[in-house]
């Protein structure tokens, strides 16, 4: 199942809503201007996800995971190495650099910016699908990406593709990438496909 151009335009057009929105947001928070990108997205089915994501990332990355529910339902993902988890809270907060390991001051900051643009985004969809969206607690984990892809595949058995958002953060003069995981069951693709298209033709 794939996206046809001008769907995966409408897709990144709206999702680059989403962003702005998060980055608003963020910027408010901070008292920092803080930009969102979206340079690309691809979509495969769940068994590839972990080999594309490997590709993107070390295998020890910092994810904050949301499931969200309604008429569309899945799982929402924001995965940073820990490297760049770690420079994005000294960046958000001007303290000054995290040693290795991530202290508890950095979890709750990433947790924040995950929750943000997580519900920035998955809160545009539901605006165009004219449907309400439930989320879950976001919940931060600290682990090998093998580890967070199996989470979700056995976690959530319905769920057969990964929306996989490569945007890049900037801030302070500062770029850093991170990567937006959508997860849905066919069904919700298919529902998404088609209010893409509805969304689509209004715009013109």
């Amino acid at each position: 199942m794939d996206f046809s151009a001008v769907q995966q335009d409408a897709l990144i057009e709206l999702i680059n809503i989403g962003f702005g929105r998060a980055g608003a947001a963020l910027s408010k928070l901070t008292g920092h201007r803080v930009q969102l990108a979206v340079p690309s997205i691809t979509m495969c089915p769940i068994d590839e996800m972990a080999d594309r994501l490997r590709l993107l990332l070390e295998n020890e990355v910092a994810t904050v995971h949301q499931i969200f529910s309604g008429p569309v339902d899945g799982d929402a993902l924001l995965v940073l190495d820990r490297n760049s988890a770690a420079i994005l809270k000294e960046l958000l907060t001007s303290e000054p650099p995290l040693p290795l390991e991530i202290d508890r001051s950095a979890r709750e900051v990433i947790t924040e910016i995950g929750n943000i643009l997580l519900n920035a985004c998955l809160g545009t969809f539901g605006n165009i699908l004219k449907v309400k969206v439930s989320f879950s607690v976001p919940h931060l984990t600290l682990d090998t990406l093998e580890s967070v892809v199996g989470s979700i595949t056995v976690d959530r058995q319905g769920l057969r593709y990964a929306l996989i958002v490569h945007s890049h953060f900037y801030l302070r003069n500062s770029s850093l990438t991170g990567y937006l995981v959508i997860v849905l069951g066919v069904g919700s693709i298919e529902m998404l496909i088609r209010a893409l298209e509805r969304w689509e033709a209004e715009q013109h």
